[in-house]
């Protein structure tokens, strides 16, 4: 991920904040909601396994997406958005160049 000098104000980052916990929030309920039922349908030790390496997977994937430092939380919003956890809405209050800046990265 591109690491870039970007300030955030402190009203910025509270707003941030919200957004992530938000974001993380909904994306881990729908996994949680997902493996239960994955769960549910396990007959034999290879569903198990199975159900244990998409856990793996999906944690390894979680860890990486969540990047909370500022240098990249602009790709982070954007990827969000991008993927339907965010709304451009949700990042209301957030300085007009940085917006524009998810926004256009939304659309790559």
């Amino acid at each position: 991920m591109l690491h870039t000098e970007i300030s955030w104000s402190d009203t910025e980052k509270k707003i941030a904040d919200k957004a992530f916990k938000k974001a993380y929030d909904l994306e881990t309920a729908t996994l949680i909601s997902q493996i239960r039922s994955k769960a549910s349908e396990i007959v034999e030790v290879d569903d198990l396994w199975h159900l244990h390496d998409l856990l793996s997977a999906r944690r390894h994937q979680l860890d990486g997406k969540y990047d909370h430092r500022d240098s990249v939380l602009i790709f982070v919003f954007a990827q969000l958005v991008k993927e339907g956890w965010l709304h451009l809405d949700d990042l209301k209050g957030l300085q007009p160049e940085k917006l524009a800046k998810i926004t256009a990265l939304t659309r790559m």
